[in-house]
């Protein structure tokens, strides 16, 4: 009997729109949505930038990937959670209207939920 089992990928994104890695963890979220993953992203520190409403319209910190602004749209229609630092979002003054649909604004406790289940977390 071949039992099947959802695996999970948190993607933890610290860097924000002028660093490379963070189009490295928005491919890798990506490539994980390709391979059946179900993926989580969770936003902290400058890395909250990228969700704010047009942030990501302009940035490519990566001309060799795709535009990041599609690809956190390809993590939001596969109906991928994406959450924010509460106090990351705070300090930088934000609040839950400044961000795109679907992202949401949430504790640590949304990735060690995951984690617990056994979900691989990658930072970035």
């Amino acid at each position: 009997m071949v039992m099947e089992t959802n695996q999970k990928l948190v993607v933890i994104i610290s860097n924000g729109l002028d660093n490379e890695r963070s189009s490295v963890a928005w491919s890798i979220a990506n490539g994980g949505i390709n391979s059946g993953l179900d993926v989580s992203i969770f936003l902290v520190s400058s890395g909250v930038d990228w969700v704010r409403k047009g942030a990501a319209d302009a940035a490519r910190p990566n001309p060799e990937d795709p535009p990041i602004g599609e690809m956190i749209q390809k993590v939001l229609d596969n109906g991928c959670a994406i959450g924010v630092c509460p106090p990351c979002a705070k300090v930088r003054g934000y609040s839950q209207e400044d961000f795109i649909d679907g992202v949401t604004i949430v504790g640590s406790s949304a990735i060690h939920e995951p984690i617990k289940a056994g979900a691989v977390a990658l930072t970035f």
